[in-house]
């Protein structure tokens, strides 16, 4: 039974959780709140490369004893299997708690419903559901790759008003300002890669690393071409920031291609082709199982329409700048072959807020 405070203690621990974004993969990003008496005993969240989590983050706070009677926050279903560490529901039950407060299940096999099953039976009065439409959006990363195998794609698009990434020429740099430009790296930030295509790295010569945000796991830098045709000069064979490379490429790439990239570090990843291009389902079930919950991708236009096609964008982050590029500009999207209006991709928008002279814009999939 939920009780007054419960959405209150609940909303800290998903803006907790919020802090392991691109931090946490494989494993989900959680928040824990423990309370007593009104009173905030301890809190954590899940930390970077996934452990401790966020139960025992918090537990950890804690003198002996000092949870006894308390209620624990928590933005998903604790684990009830041992891995690296031993189960955080055990961990409640033993803190000596006397209520936790779900907000969502963990689809996981190993978990679902054996977290919450543990709970009770060792006596724990358990809630679940409390902003369970906030901690699935916040969770949909985690969420997809247990029960789709792919991890969550945000589509970041950066544009003129009418919709062009370039002028004829190909000049692109600067068409958003510079608080949109910082906007864009928070956004790289709370996801676990950076990907692009094969044009955009070698006409931009990107380095897709985490620039000015402190401290912080560096995202995977994720190139798609079929041919690895990429540039062996600048930042992708030559930075040095630590931040990991991942290739996906088709059956038909040179060996010769193939052997520069893997002296220099980067995991390559094949997958199907047809000539249409690569098979983009593989290729994100294949990010999938290497553990990647959130990618980003930042074009180009090519890689963003093969992606919307195949149905596999989550959501979209749309910065518009007030300047006009006209039709000789360089679209955002390639085609998509969508011939009827009713077969184009739709989305539903969920927030819109100024950001310096631009104006920034999310958008989810109408159908999820």
């Amino acid at each position: 039974m939920t009780q007054p405070d419960d959405q209150r203690w609940m909303a800290l621990a998903l803006s907790l959780g919020r802090r392991g974004l691109g931090q946490t993969w494989p494993n989900p990003a959680v928040g824990c709140v423990i309370v007593k008496d009104g009173r905030v005993l301890s809190r954590g969240w899940t930390q970077a490369g996934g452990r401790p989590h966020a139960e025992q983050v918090a537990l950890s706070q804690l003198a002996p004893n000092a949870a006894n009677g308390a209620t624990a926050y928590v933005t998903l279903e604790p684990c009830a299997h041992t891995g690296q560490t031993p189960p955080c529901a055990s961990a409640l039950i033993e803190a000596g708690l006397a209520r936790v407060v779900v907000a969502t299940g963990d689809p996981d096999a190993r978990v679902s419903g054996r977290g919450l099953a543990m709970l009770r039976e060792a006596g724990l009065e358990v809630t679940t559901g409390v902003l369970e439409d906030e901690a699935r959006r916040d969770q949909q990363g985690f969420l997809l790759r247990v029960t789709e195998g792919r991890p969550l794609v945000t589509l970041k698009l950066a544009s003129s008003f009418d919709g062009r990434i370039a002028t004829a020429a190909g000049e692109s740099q600067w068409i958003t300002g510079p608080q949109s430009r910082l906007q864009v790296q928070a956004l790289r930030a709370n996801h676990d890669a950076v990907m692009v295509g094969g044009r955009t790295a070698r006409e931009d010569l990107p380095s897709l690393t985490l620039r000015g945000m402190g401290a912080r796991r560096q995202p995977v830098r994720i190139v798609i071409s079929a041919g690895l045709n990429l540039p062996t000069l600048g930042p992708l064979a030559e930075d040095t920031s630590g931040a990991p490379v991942w290739l996906i490429h088709g059956a038909n790439a040179p060996q010769k291609a193939r052997d520069f990239w893997a002296d220099r570090g980067a995991t390559l990843i094949e997958v199907a082709q047809d000539p249409s291009g690569l098979d983009m389902t593989a290729a994100l079930r294949a990010l999938g199982q290497a553990g990647l919950t959130r990618v980003l991708c930042e074009g180009g236009g090519s890689l963003a329409a093969s992606l919307l096609k195949a149905q596999l964008v989550d959501q979209i982050v749309g910065f518009t700048a007030g300047v006009i590029l006209g039709s000789d500009g360089l679209p955002s999207l390639g085609p998509l072959d969508a011939p009827k209006l009713s077969d184009a991709p739709r989305f539903a928008l969920t927030e819109t807020r100024r950001v310096g002279a631009d104006v920034m814009h999310v958008w989810h999939r109408a159908d999820k």
